[in-house]
């Protein structure tokens, strides 16, 4: 397996296939970067060199107790790209993922960036608050700590049988596959980091990282998602980047670019193109 450790000792999992252009894939919680694989594969085909770790503490890297915070994140990822040594780089972020390129770019810069993606993700910030009162209430994310730390294998069996990928839809197509297979992603990573993470996602405010970023960045977003709503997330985030475009996808779920990778993929690949 290709693996680096940060300065901190952490070994993290990364895929590294191909050449050309890289394309950088960030995965969301709480699974690994096998939840890329048609998009790696596809771009893989399309002539790019297609890049995807596991975020510290999940699928084959080191089940930190420590360091389970976007900070950590966006420097663990500013390792990556060091040592693989990539330039003009997209970097594509999905969910919470999202958030860790939105701080990655904000809190190391563009220098070796061309492009960013944020496909159903959590910026600007998903807590409600009084700065944010359309925000997820937080007894939503206790909920999810909850959950987790009563029986963390049934949790990851609800998740995405459910809202994940709009399963619990009248007339969804529901593919136990993606569900097993969400599952196990899930299920390879620590509970310690998984519980850790929640916090991360929901209640890290990515403002300030959104106003520095200075290059295009696309906004994907389906306008179903039950994971993070809509209104409280792409549009807000597009209003506070400097070259953002938005792209909403009518009934569509969080996990669209599993489910729904015949439209994703296209788009994807129109946007780094331009």
């Amino acid at each position: 397996m290709s693996i680096f450790k940060t300065k901190d000792g952490t070994e993290i999992f990364y895929k590294d296939w191909g050449s050309g252009q890289p394309i950088v894939f960030h995965h969301g919680w709480p699974l690994s970067a096998d939840d890329w694989d048609s998009q790696m594969l596809f771009f893989l085909h399309q002539g790019y060199r297609v890049v995807a770790h596991d975020r510290r503490g999940h699928g084959r890297s080191t089940q930190t107790a420590y360091g389970n915070e976007m900070d950590t994140y966006a420097d663990d990822v500013a390792e990556l790209v060091v040592h693989l040594d990539l330039k003009d780089a997209v970097h594509v972020g999905h969910s919470t993922g999202g958030g860790e390129v939105a701080h990655y770019l904000g809190r190391h810069g563009t220098g070796r960036a061309a492009k960013a993606v944020l496909i159903g993700a959590v910026p600007p910030v998903m807590v409600k608050s009084e700065k944010n009162p359309g925000g997820l209430p937080i007894e939503v994310f206790d909920g999810f700590r909850a959950a987790l730390a009563a029986n963390r294998a049934q949790f990851y069996r609800d998740v995405p049988s459910g809202p994940f990928y709009g399963f619990n839809r009248p007339g969804a197509e529901i593919s136990q596959g993606i569900i097993d297979n969400w599952w196990r992603q899930g299920m390879m990573g620590g509970t310690k980091a998984h519980y850790d993470c929640i916090k991360a996602f929901s209640e890290t405010d990515f403002t300030d990282d959104l106003k520095r970023i200075d290059i295009p960045v696309l906004v994907m977003h389906g306008d179903d998602d039950q994971i993070v709503p809509y209104a409280d997330s792409a549009p807000l985030s597009v209003e506070l980047l400097k070259q953002g475009t938005l792209k909403t996808y009518k009934g569509l779920p969080h996990g669209m670019c599993t489910t729904h990778a015949d439209i994703i993929n296209p788009d994807l690949l129109a946007f780094i193109k331009a």
